[in-house]
């Protein structure tokens, strides 16, 4: 039984609000593919700069050395980083493959960040997800990332329904709880009150309106449907 809340307590349509940490995140939008920018010394006899993940498999220790950020498990070479592979020809007959961090051109999600995602699939165990944002900060490339069932909210647990908590399309707020596998990447969590869906649309399209911890309003039909909804607090919200 879900307890509803006073309307007046949220605005439609916020297109900005703070974090618990005070840093303002900017929802419904998806940032474009921007590129990436190296200095000229990783220019230099290195190949294209690709994004991984630890426990990633870059490739066999017949085809690279392995450099900094990786390690050698059965004849292939995996990466011990969230950052970005290089390889480069240093005069051995393999190149060398390292995976390095660049903070300045890449934000990655860590544990315990805040993140802006939107869901691209669910099914009763769990639903799929793209993260948009660390925090404030737009992301150059989307990383995949998992709420699983459980990760939905903190109490009765196994009466959540990933159906009634998320559609594809929503925009939902979560926190990365673990780096998870390679399959699954990032595993996140909305299992606090001031996480969960942000923005949602109706199926006739309009951008729904928060009416309970677990409903939304379409404006138009005037039709409820469930989800795991996020306290924003009014005052968080910006123009």
């Amino acid at each position: 039984m879900c307890r509803c809340m006073p309307q007046q307590t949220w605005r439609t349509e916020p297109s900005c609000f703070l974090t618990a940490r005070g840093q303002p995140i900017r929802v419904g939008y998806v940032p474009t593919s921007q590129p990436i920018g190296r200095s000229p010394a990783l220019l230099e006899n290195m190949s294209p700069m690709k994004l991984c993940v630890p426990g990633d498999k870059l490739c066999s220790t017949e085809d690279c050395i392995p450099g900094t950020g990786v390690y050698l498990r059965h004849g292939y070479i995996y990466s011990s980083l969230a950052g970005y592979v290089l390889r480069k020809n240093e005069g051995e007959e393999l190149p060398v493959i390292s995976v390095v961090r660049e903070t300045e051109t890449q934000l990655l999600p860590d544990v315990g960040a805040i993140v802006t995602c939107k869901v691209t699939s669910i099914n009763p165990r769990y639903a799929k997800v793209h993260i948009l944002y660390v925090g404030s900060t737009p992301l150059k490339d989307r990383f995949r990332g998992t709420i699983r069932k459980e990760d939905v909210r903190a109490t009765e647990k196994d009466k959540v329904e990933t159906y009634k908590s998320f559609r594809p399309g929503d925009i939902v707020l979560a926190k990365v709880i673990s780096l998870g596998d390679v399959q699954s990447n990032y595993l996140l969590t909305t299992a606090e009150n001031e996480l969960g869906v942000v923005v949602a649309h109706s199926e006739a399209g309009a951008q729904m309106v928060p009416i309970s911890w677990c409903e939304m309003q379409c404006p138009q039909t005037h039709a409820k449907e469930f989800r795991k909804v996020a306290r924003v607090q009014p005052e968080y919200l910006q123009a």
